[in-house]
């Protein structure tokens, strides 16, 4: 059994024989797509979530492991390390007591206690601490020499002494713990000098606030740290410290006498000095760690629902990246993303060539039999929805029927988030090393419609305009989250080999940056795949790496009609068996419902392979390769609003959701200003995570409550609103 099995059962109350299985395979280098998918029997049907988070907790044990043994051979070498410490530190997995316990043998710099000590005054700490002493003062006399000069330096320094015995105490500390658990209060004040800059009125709600630290969310401590760190606001969490020095006396003073009113000043010293500037640290390092997490949450899940965002496919596209003073940049791509062709447009003031630009639109959507029209969603993205919508109005059945143009082109308005990144990047200069970043801008934004997935991985994810404080957050945790988020998704729809970019392949399951460049190269060599097993010959992609990837790459027309489908090569053997059982072939059994559904399931099972796998195997034949995300729909904005001055307050509007963080939604309307519905707002129940009421790019009703036109903000509600 996996060392670390039974303490990850207690926090995560699974089986232990899944949490067992699923840590060996992660030791194999099983990636967790994989394992969720394909080793549903070994793991007892955990999903990717249960996965993930026995993954989390695997690495954060091994860490606390490397630190124990740091922490032993440190109290080793000092000659202090006796069995029973050993056995504590062992079975310790707390890693704030787990300081505790090293914190009396922790290397320090140079304390008061440390110099009461050289001075040779332990004996008089350890006498007052004992508190049988009936006058100190004369017991100190004996400790006068060297730097010692008179009786008052002598109990000073045993106080000192008893001061960091004191805050070395784990039950000590423990309480002064208990109290900030309880009732500590994070207050945020203005800095004076500041508060009249332009900088601290973004933090004005916190120029003079506080509230209890455990009901303090994350987005306001989150804001709070960071008016912090911009020199606007001081931060501060505390506690009743009259309250808590009372309970440290009870502890460590026990009745009247002079002994006692030494260990009663050593205690408030203690207190002040050692112990609460420390537990105030630690639980500021807490709460930013619990709100990081929170923001960190909300962050990936808008990922999720971004990189899931309906597909609209291989269509032929004109992509329209809007402004007004530069012009509209133009793109027209074929089915498979290719640039064909592009311009730039003046629709809009301060030029407005309306005619010119309509003439320019509909030869392009003639000459490039255009399918489809994506347009960005940033500045002047609505005026220029009713350019196009008035331009195809121009598009005469004569023509349709006359030209390449069969019908209308369908219009669509993309998110533009982190499209300015991906046009500056590295990435987009490989591919476009002749163009300007406008054009590549306008691309992306093309692309973006056919195949969300595939174009947005090719940019940071943290770059991505979705979530709350992503610059604040932990960047480290903030990254692995995000980048398992993004091999979560890839792995879920599936990819295909022979026209994945390799920024697509490389979050593929058991690939990386390497191998994906090496799949790319060995695809211009020789051509497309025809089957997955000529994956073995790609330089080092070996059996483990085959293993992993297989099943989540689709191969398009293969000679194996299983190449295009999530069954894994290693269970290609039960599909022929379960073909020539039905007497037919394997090409003939998928799709064939009624031959499926003679299928006994239990004549297949075997000691590797269940029914979760068969049942898997069964989905994929009804509906090979079938991409789980929603269809794509049409969306028009009201059209008698236009600016924040169209608005009133009650009137019901579609909207569009483009952003989500925990205190509510942000939703398009078409005024070139975002409205919030605040999370009291989303629904006729009580909220908790707006997530569970909204998704990202989701066509919502909304209905106007507040219009603040000096902050130019705008409050919206769907609560009572009826929803398509």
């Amino acid at each position: 059994m996996n060392k670390y099995t039974k303490h990850i059962v207690s926090l995560l109350n699974l089986s232990e024989k899944s949490v067992d299985a699923t840590l060996n395979l992660l030791d194999e280098g099983c990636t967790i797509p994989f394992i969720a998918r394909y080793r549903k029997e070994r793991t007892g049907n955990l999903d990717e979530i249960q996965i993930a988070r026995i993954a989390e907790l695997n690495d954060k044990l091994k860490e606390t492991d490397k630190r124990k043994e740091t922490i032993l051979k440190t109290i080793s070498e000092q000659g202090k390390l006796t069995d029973e410490l050993e056995h504590k530190i062992l079975a310790c997995w707390d890693n704030t007591m787990l300081e505790d316990i090293y914190l009396p043998y922790k290397p320090k710099r140079r304390t008061k206690a440390q110099i009461a000590r050289e001075q040779g005054l332990e004996p008089l700490a350890t006498l007052i601490l004992m508190q049988r002493e009936q006058n100190p003062t004369i017991a100190s006399k004996r400790f006068i020499k060297g730097d010692v000069k008179d009786e008052a330096a002598a109990l000073q320094g045993a106080k000192d002494i008893i001061a960091e015995m004191v805050s070395e105490d784990q039950q000590a500390r423990n309480t002064v713990r208990g109290a900030y658990k309880r009732e500590a209060i994070i207050s945020s004040k203005v800095v004076k000098k500041m508060e009249d800059t332009d900088e601290a009125q973004k933090f004005s709600d916190y120029f003079d606030f506080s509230e209890p630290l455990r009901r303090c969310n994350s987005h306001r401590l989150l804001a709070m740290r960071r008016g912090e760190a911009a020199g606007v606001l001081r931060v501060n969490i505390s506690i009743d410290n009259e309250d808590c020095t009372e309970r440290l006396n009870r502890q460590f003073v026990h009745g009247r006498g002079a002994c006692q009113t030494l260990v009663a000043e050593a205690v408030e010293d203690s207190y002040k000095r050692l112990i609460n500037p420390s537990i105030e640290n630690e639980f500021a390092a807490l709460s930013k760690e619990k709100a990081d997490e929170e923001a960190i949450k909300v962050f990936t899940e808008n990922l999720r629902q971004l990189l899931l965002s309906a597909p609209l496919g291989q269509k032929r596209v004109l992509a329209l990246d809007p402004g007004f003073a530069n012009g509209c940049k133009m793109a027209c791509l074929d089915a498979q993303g290719n640039l064909l062709h592009h311009e730039i447009i003046y629709p809009h003031p301060p030029k407005r060539l309306y005619a010119q630009a309509t003439v320019a639109v509909l030869k392009m959507i003639r000459s490039y039999n255009i399918e489809a029209v994506a347009i960005g969603n940033g500045t002047a993205s609505r005026e220029s929805k009713d350019f196009i919508t008035d331009a195809l109005s121009n598009l005469s059945n004569e023509e349709k029927e006359t030209s390449k143009v069969k019908q209308t082109p369908k219009v669509f308005v993309v998110s533009e988030d982190g499209a300015s990144i991906y046009s500056a990047s590295t990435t987009a200069r490989e591919e476009f090393p002749d163009e300007d970043v406008t054009t590549r801008g306008a691309v992306s934004i093309g692309r973006r419609l056919m195949d969300p997935l595939a174009e947005l991985v090719k940019i940071d994810p943290k770059s991505i305009g979705v979530g709350q404080y992503q610059h604040d957050v932990d960047q480290g945790k903030l990254k692995y989250s995000l980048d398992q988020t993004v091999e979560s998704c890839v792995n879920q729809v599936g990819v295909n080999l022979n026209t994945a970019s390799k920024h697509l392949l490389m979050y593929v399951s058991g690939l990386g940056s390497a191998l994906a460049q090496n799949i790319v190269n060995y695809r211009k060599e020789n051509g497309a795949f025809t089957a997955r097993t000529q994956l073995k010959k790609v330089p080092r992609l070996g059996a483990a790496a085959f293993q992993q990837c297989a099943g989540f790459l689709r191969i398009p027309n293969a000679k194996n009609p299983l190449d295009n489908s999530a069954v894994h090569p290693e269970s290609y053997h039960i599909v022929e068996a379960m073909a020539n059982d039905q007497n037919c072939s394997v090409a003939e059994l998928i799709g064939n419902k009624e031959a499926i559904k003679r299928i006994d399931l239990k004549r297949y099972v075997t000691a590797e392979v269940g029914l979760p796998t068969l049942n898997d195997i069964l989905q994929e034949l009804e509906k090979p390769g079938r991409d789980p995300r929603e269809q794509l729909e049409e969306f028009e904005f009201d059209a008698s609003v236009h600016s924040i001055d169209d608005l009133y307050e009650g009137m019901e509007l579609p909207g569009i959701v483009t952003n989500i963080t925990n205190f509510g939604a942000f939703v398009d309307i078409g005024v070139h200003q975002d409205g919030l519905v605040h999370v009291s707002q989303l629904a006729d129940k009580f909220v908790s995570d707006p997530t569970t009421i909204v998704h990202l790019h989701q066509h919502v009703r909304v209905r106007v409550t507040q219009i603040d036109y000096k902050r130019n903000r705008i409050g919206l509600s769907m609560k009572r609103v009826k929803q398509v």
